[in-house]
């Protein structure tokens, strides 16, 4: 493909028609939602099922590994489906499982064991819901909007990060742990309703819905993966790092809401705050690419984003400890916000439009199969160690993930 260096000229502030803003907007709802949710089941399981470390951290490992299986046959199953369709079918998937949370709580039947069926089914509709939004996105816009749209959808996400933990944290505090998870169930339903809106035509699926899918599909997506060597080596990066940054996650909830004494609404700040430099490195993500290439920015925010997290082994209670972890998450966010939207970008520009949402769910499902089994380990290892020390090896071994990121910006594998 050759280094991609984005245009400087078109403005990132113009229009990119009424279907994008409505599939932002129901984005942007959705978003402010799992943010206002942010650590709902961590804090569910530790003050109301009183869960330790092992639980806590076996609560996500399994339900991504589960969702993740139970995904791996959706993508060639929504590649050749309406993408709106599914996407406001996932919506209300969700919207419906995140519902069983508050009444369960409110018969005071709720267990570990529901929180984990419901973690399974909106893992996999997640899944699905980006696997379908990637491939929408891609027939909505032309090649040069996406990083645009890509650094929208980043820019978003940072800012409802900002609004959404404290909130979650008051709200929590206020009304109990249940709220944010209604919260997160309404924010669904406002997604679904906002796409389903939108209205437009959609590209015809590629095959009648009818017709049985082959063995072949389901790793159709792999093996197209497996034979670009960037989407190879970032697939490596991407898993690796996100497995290790999300197996800290549950350790550090333990770390502060149990043994450091920090309140939930200390736990969201020190998440929210630091998420302006997501918003800034998003916004930067776009100039920086067509100044200096869209693969050089993507190798140089990789690397910077592998060094901050070791620093929330040595995080202690009160102000000074609640400093240390929003500094490192400010460093760490703002590289991640500079390089998620040109990752994101550089996969849909590297794959054919018609496997996109097979490619996107053999990436989602990697990711998500990584992030389980070493959440699953840091876990037992916390348990083992402490959760300090788990969370040194995991931000040591974060040190050595910039050695996958892509070597060269070759051209795309033939589809």
């Amino acid at each position: 493909m050759g280094s991609t260096v984005t245009p400087v000229g078109r403005g990132s502030g113009r229009s990119l028609g009424r279907s994008f803003g409505w599939l932002w907007g129901a984005y942007a709802t959705s978003a402010l939602g799992t943010w206002l949710a942010f650590g709902a089941f961590p804090v569910i399981a530790i003050q109301v099922l009183h869960a330790g470390p092992a639980e806590v951290a076996a609560l996500p490992a399994v339900a991504t590994a589960v969702g993740a299986a139970v995904a791996v046959p959706l993508g060639p199953w929504v590649e050749f489906r309406r993408k709106r369709a599914v996407l406001v079918g996932a919506d209300l998937l969700r919207c419906a499982a995140l519902l069983t949370i508050p009444l369960a709580y409110a018969l005071g039947a709720l267990s570990l064991v529901q929180l984990l069926l419901v973690s399974v089914v909106v893992a996999a509709a997640d899944i699905s819901f980006r696997a379908a939004s990637g491939a929408y996105l891609k027939t909505l816009l032309p090649a040069e909007d996406l990083l645009v749209a890509n650094a929208r959808f980043e820019s978003t996400a940072w800012t409802t990060t900002i609004v959404g933990p404290p909130l979650g944290g008051a709200l929590i505090g206020l009304l109990g742990p249940v709220t944010t998870v209604v919260a997160d169930a309404v924010s669904y339903l406002l997604s679904a309703l906002g796409i389903r809106a939108s209205g437009g035509a959609e590209p015809e699926a590629g095959r009648r819905p009818a017709e049985r899918l082959r063995a072949g599909d389901l790793l159709d997506g792999w093996r197209f993966i497996r034979a670009d060597p960037v989407l190879r080596r970032l697939l490596l990066n991407t898993a690796l790092f996100n497995g290790l940054v999300m197996a800290a996650e549950p350790l550090l909830a333990v770390l502060m809401l149990g043994r450091l004494g920090f309140a939930p609404w200390q736990y969201g700040l020190a998440f929210a705050l630091p998420s302006v430099g997501g918003l800034i490195g998003s916004r930067l993500a776009r100039p920086l690419a067509g100044r200096f290439g869209q693969h050089r920015v993507l190798v140089v925010a990789g690397a910077l984003r592998a060094v901050w997290p070791v620093g929330l082994a040595f995080v202690g209670p009160g102000t000074g400890g609640l400093l240390l972890v929003i500094g490192v998450e400010l460093g760490l966010i703002f590289c991640c916000g500079v390089f998620n939207p040109v990752s994101a970008t550089y996969r849909l520009e590297r794959t054919a439009t018609e496997r996109v949402a097979r490619t996107l769910t053999a990436w989602s499902v990697t990711t998500k199969a990584a992030t389980a089994v070493l959440t699953a380990a840091g876990g037992l290892v916390g348990a083992l160690l402490g959760p300090r020390t788990a969370l040194a090896l995991a931000g040591t071994a974060l040190l050595a993930t910039p050695l996958l990121l892509p070597r060269g910006p070759e051209r795309p594998a033939d589809g």
